[in-house]
């Protein structure tokens, strides 16, 4: 054989091999692929991923709020059930025979099926191979009867998983819960397998990925007859399981309980902010539910329902989501874009002209400051109209489209109408009605400032959440600005997200605030003003009432209904420590009934560390509200 023979031969040697091992490739990656795949997955699962035990969280007092507690699952390989006693195991566990076999038909059931599109048909996502939880949220006490006879019994195992625990039965609505994670969440994200957990509501939810720490890994050798004999390599490349770091709330636990209590029995709000860092001190929401109810699914399948069912919304995240119209606090800021807009000045008076929109009997205001200590309805019936109506057209319908824009920037850059970027889930925006919104509902050019009269008082389309109207009362507190609402104090004693940490100024000169935040001063300490049950001894508070109508759709009627009881503060008026929103559901009476002295008492309880109004106290404890019987 000449030299070019021998040439053609290794080179057809060579294009032959490549072409065999192309073939094979192409057969495992794309015709045979699931087959592949089942191996890969059996050689990994004689790894045995360690999950930690989540986050624990503290108040910023240093409380624990939310810990964990040790449980374990019993896990089955059915790929490792080996001459499987059924009988036997169902004595060990206090089942039947029957039961042990529907158990197992049922985890298979639970995983579902996926459509394959080399077969074309629909195959179960159910592996052999993988580990699944045979029963699960088992104490120590009962895994205790089970470990020791699991050696009889290949293919199960004991699982050391941990659940959630609440010392405190409060702050459900910020806290959250969990749940057992679905097949697209498994699908979505390698960290999750059948059985683990995730976050379903509240900071749980908001923060999974920072609550859920490192997974570990320990290697096993198995034998012929799949018994897991020890660690690979004596544990060389084990990995340990990293718990995430400690999550520290700039809540008051204590505070929250203490407005948890005040709230029984009624429907509606407490919502109160650090105003110097944004922090949420307490976030009641009225009725609440102990937050350890839905630990575990024992417990989420018994209680759930129950909560889904009442009549009175316990999981609805009220000062998240109910959009309420927030009454005379509103006038705060017509008063403060007024001025801005210098359509009025400090010393600008207005008589209060009883045919021009109801008000309760005082003074006519000649000033802001005690416009905003009287309340008067006409005074800002005038103040409103004059921003919407500056005289920019001479079409009083033009007019009125072009001022409402400017006063709806006003009031976006109060963080109204806008979501609030908050660490939490479930925020609705609230409703700031500009040129659009009533175009669309009452035509372009047919609306002017005479039909939509009623948001100079803080009725009609202007809606606030509770959490809005919270961090009004702040921005009134530091003079203009804010910092954005949320839970999360620090994590892993790094402080918050950096967006926490940005100051948010509105469209207002700080210098207009003053006569605004001495008004709301005088509505509190001073004879003729709207909150005297506000008042606190040796406290300077500044609030400002709401009283908000009710009406509800009954039939295609619109009934009227007891009014909602509205109230915001701040205190001390110098250098504020707590800024606050009460909002409470069918109350009647005004907004200094019912709101007021709740939020009083709950300043006291936060700046004294006790409240000494004992009546005051017991008047809003003994109180039963607007809930359905």
């Amino acid at each position: 054989m000449n030299f070019d023979t021998r040439k053609y031969v290794i080179i057809s040697f060579f294009i032959i091999t490549g072409l065999m091992y192309g073939i094979k490739l192409f057969y495992m990656q794309v015709v045979d692929v699931d087959t592949w795949k089942l191996e890969a997955q059996r050689i990994a699962e004689k790894r045995r991923e360690i999950t930690p035990p989540r986050a624990v969280v503290f108040d910023r007092n240093g409380n624990k709020v939310v810990e964990n507690k040790t449980y374990y699952n019993l896990m089955m390989v059915e790929e490792e059930m080996i001459d499987f006693d059924t009988l036997a195991f169902g004595k060990l566990l206090g089942m039947t025979k029957n039961e042990v076999l529907d158990r197992i038909e049922a985890i298979k059931e639970g995983e579902g099926k996926y459509y394959n599109p080399h077969t074309k048909k629909k195959q179960t996502n159910y592996q052999r191979i993988r580990p699944y939880a045979f029963l699960k949220e088992l104490t120590a006490d009962e895994m205790s009867k089970i470990a020791p006879h699991l050696d009889r019994f290949h293919g199960f195992y004991e699982e050391v998983t941990s659940m959630r625990n609440y010392p405190y039965s409060s702050g459900a609505n910020i806290l959250g819960y969990l749940s057992e994670v679905n097949q697209r969440e498994i699908d979505n994200d390698k960290f999750y397998k059948p059985a683990y957990k995730i976050g379903r509501a509240g900071i749980e939810r908001f923060y999974e990925k920072e609550f859920r720490g490192k997974k570990g890994v320990k290697y096993i050798i198995t034998s012929a007859r799949q018994n897991t004999v020890g660690s690979f390599e004596d544990g060389k490349y084990d990995t340990t399981a990293v718990q995430a770091k400690g999550i520290v709330l700039g809540l008051d636990i204590d505070l929250q309980a203490y407005g948890e209590e005040l709230m029984k029995n009624k429907k509606g709000c407490i919502v109160a902010i650090e105003p110097s860092t944004g922090e949420i001190l307490a976030m009641v929401s009225a009725p609440s539910y102990d937050p350890n109810l839905l630990v575990g699914r024992k417990n989420i399948n018994k209680y759930y329902p129950k909560l889904v069912g009442d009549l009175n919304k316990p999981l609805f995240p009220r000062p998240l989501a109910s959009e309420y119209m927030p009454g005379s606090t509103f006038k705060l800021l017509q008063a403060l874009i007024g001025m801005q807009e210098e359509v009025i000045y400090p010393n600008s008076g207005f008589p209060c002209n009883k045919s021009v929109v109801g008000c309760h009997n005082h003074a006519s205001a000649t000033s802001v400051t005690e416009a905003v200590k009287h309340s008067c309805n006409p005074y800002f019936y005038a103040v409103t109209r004059r921003i919407i109506q500056q005289g920019k057209k001479k079409s009083s319908f033009e007019d009125s489209h072009i001022g409402l824009n400017i006063w709806a920037k006003y009031m976006h850059s109060f963080g109204l109408g806008v979501k609030l970027k908050t660490d939490i889930t479930g925020l609705r925006a609230g409703n700031i009605p500009d040129s659009k919104y009533y175009d669309h509902w009452r035509g372009k050019g047919q609306w002017k400032f005479s039909a939509i009269r009623s948001i100079s008082i803080g009725q009609g389309e202007v809606q606030l959440t509770p959490l809005q109207l919270a961090n009004v009362a702040a921005i009134m507190a530091n003079r203009g600005w804010y910092y954005t609402p949320h839970f999360v104090k620090s994590i892993d004693g790094k402080g918050p997200h950096p967006e926490y940490l940005v100051k948010n100024r509105t469209m207002v000169d700080t210098k207009y605030f003053p006569y605004v935040v001495e008004g709301m001063r005088r509505c509190v300490h001073e004879p003729g003003g709207t909150a005297p049950m506000a008042r606190i001894p040796d406290v300077v508070t500044c609030g400002k009432t709401g009283t908000v109508e009710n009406f509800k759709l009954v039939n295609g009627r619109l009934i009227k209904k007891p009014n909602h009881s509205v109230f915001i503060a701040f205190a001390p008026m110098d250098n504020p420590k707590i800024a606050i929103a009460v909002f409470i559901e069918n109350s009647g009476g005004g907004g200094g009934t019912w709101a007021a002295p709740t939020a009083s008492l709950v300043i006291e309880r936060y700046l004294k560390g006790e409240v000494k109004s004992k009546a005051k106290e017991k008047r809003i404890m003994d109180a039963k509200l607007s809930l359905w019987k």
